[in-house]
């Protein structure tokens, strides 16, 4: 029925307010699922931009790219000539990352028109959902124009109520490589053996945002190899903090709603076990086991993290490097080789003395790669039904239960990355580097003096 042009000429109300229940958010956003009746916005979502409460115009741009993205993305017509922030991040999607990851697996999206009082209706219905410290910081930002409405794909099927049972499992795969870049100073080396994510892990668990490190390696995730995704898979689950959450008919049965969640104890894990039970048909106990199998083997088999990894890999000179080349597309002083002795900064010069043309492969291929190592994966499963055949959809089976399921995937959280953010990035990696550091000192001094210690 609505399809997307007609979208374009609708606008939400007030009296559209009802049946959308609060799914989860970020920094900037936070997600809607629609659980209404309404057939137009069945199997959809609804994403809306937040505002903090201390400046309700903070986080509003008046024109979407700056005048040095517009350098950056002049090859996309479309993206250049976006109207405002919002639209820019949909058409990076569309543009960008759509033809990257393969446009089966991308759902840009569609921006719909909305009134005030729509927002503000929506706000009062979802306040009592949200963490307090997210109320605290921020709220619905109630002078935007749009939305973004999109695909639910915590669900399988969409714009229809069906009554077979599905579930979905999110993850943040994160950073599949280890960097090889030879701008990678003698001091963070250590970046081509540890990953990313552990070493970030420390800089958290410092800053008190976690509670216990995860041993949740990506380079499992990444390897193609069943038992190495298994493993990946059960270390989500047993510290799952904003990287693993679990649907069952687009309800959240497992993770975090806005903020990470708990580590999986005892109480936790059966609970998340009993709700398995309407779509596994395992002995007792054995649901979660089978569904961390059906998630390694349909990731295996889809090979999407393959296209993922692709273009994660479009970082080729890691932060390092790109920064010396962002200073050269902003004409800015080059802050980095600043810090740097005279012969310290000649490795940097292949930067400084490049092509403006090059410079913007260079920090675009970065930012197109960033969106790609922070973005989630959605596999949703819906079990056949007995004299089912011929499905357009992968399958995986259940061994162990006879069950064969379908399945699809999809690729969620594709935003666009501001340049403006490159400084940030440069500063975040240096303190992952100083933490992770500090801690491995740390460790290294407690062995010591243990091992001084009589017995």
């Amino acid at each position: 029925m609505y399809e997307t042009d007609c979208w374009m000429d609708v606008t939400l109300t007030k009296k559209d307010a009802a049946g959308w229940v609060y799914r989860g958010e970020g920094a900037a956003n936070i997600v809607l699922a629609y659980v209404g009746s309404y057939p137009p916005f069945i199997g959809k979502v609804m994403r809306l931009r937040k505002a903090p409460r201390n400046c309700a115009l903070a986080m509003r741009s008046p024109s979407a790219l700056n005048a040095h993205e517009h350098l950056l993305w002049k090859d996309i017509d479309q993206l250049i000539g976006s109207s405002d922030s919002e639209l820019a991040c949909q058409l990076f999607v569309e543009h960008v990352m759509k033809p990257l990851l393969g446009s089966q697996y991308v759902d840009a999206g569609m921006h719909v028109m909305v009134l005030k009082e729509f927002l503000e209706a929506v706000e009062r219905d979802v306040i009592s959902k949200r963490p307090i410290w997210r109320v605290d910081n921020a709220k619905i930002d109630t002078l935007c124009e749009s939305v973004l409405l999109m695909s639910d794909y915590s669900l399988f099927a969409h714009g229809a109520l069906e009554s077979r049972s599905c579930i979905s499992v999110e993850i943040k795969p994160k950073c599949g490589f280890l960097p090889l870049s030879r701008f990678i100073s003698e001091g963070t080396a250590i970046k081509r053996t540890i990953t990313r994510f552990a070493m970030h892990q420390a800089l958290k668990l410092h800053q008190g945002e976690i509670a216990l490190i995860s041993e949740y390696n990506p380079l499992d995730l990444f390897s193609g190899c069943k038992e190495r995704i298994y493993k990946a898979i059960v270390d989500l689950f047993t510290t799952p903090q904003n990287n693993f959450r679990v649907f069952l008919n687009g309800y959240l049965i497992f993770g975090g709603l806005g903020c990470g969640a708990k580590d999986t104890n005892v109480s936790i894990a059966k609970a998340f076990e009993d709700s398995l039970k309407s779509v596994i048909e395992a002995d007792a106990g054995k649901c979660t086991e089978n569904l961390i199998t059906l998630v390694a083997e349909a990731v295996q088999k889809s090979r999407v993290l393959d296209r993922l990894l692709e273009v994660q890999k479009l970082d080729s000179v890691d932060i390092e490097g790109a920064i010396h080349a962002y200073y050269e597309i902003t004409c800015q002083q080059c802050l980095v080789c600043k810090e740097l002795s005279d012969e310290q900064a000649k490795r940097f010069s292949v930067f400084h003395s490049a092509s403006l043309d090059e410079s913007l492969r260079i920090v675009k291929d970065y930012l197109i790669a960033a969106t790609a190592k922070d973005c989630s994966l959605m596999i949703c499963f819906r079990p056949r039904r007995e004299g089912d055949s011929g499905s357009e959809y992968n399958n995986v089976c259940l061994k162990s239960t006879n069950q064969t399921f379908d399945f699809k995937v999809h690729f969620l959280d594709l935003d666009l990355k501001r340049l403006s953010k490159m400084e940030e990035h440069y500063e975040l990696d240096k303190k992952i580097m100083s933490c992770y550091t500090e801690m491995i000192e740390g460790d290294e001094k407690r062995k010591k003096v243990t091992n001084l210690q009589p017995s």
